[in-house]
């Protein structure tokens, strides 16, 4: 599917884009969670919450190339969880 359909089902509020999403760009994003955070289950959640925040974010946006849209939300969560990991094993 190409990525102005998965865009326009997301638009249309239809649940058929996460699975498009999951399928067309799961490895991806995993990927990019994997190389930030080194831990498979803390990837694999981060990759559930970026289709949760592409969800609330298409409308109102419509994204221009759907890969860096979501490959940007996943390092996003991916680093601010890293962020908070560390924190808390320094004590802080």
């Amino acid at each position: 599917m190409k990525d102005a359909e998965i865009v326009d089902l997301y638009w249309d509020r239809n649940e058929a884009a996460i699975q498009q999403t999951q399928q067309k760009y799961g490895a991806y994003l995993s990927k990019i969670a994997y190389n930030i955070l080194s831990d498979f289950e803390d990837s694999k959640e981060c990759v559930n919450d970026t289709y949760l925040q592409t969800w609330n974010a298409i409308p109102p946006r419509r994204p221009n190339k759907l890969s860096a849209f979501l490959g940007k939300i996943t390092r996003n969560l991916a680093l601010n969880r890293y962020s908070r990991e560390t924190a808390q094993k320094r004590g802080g």
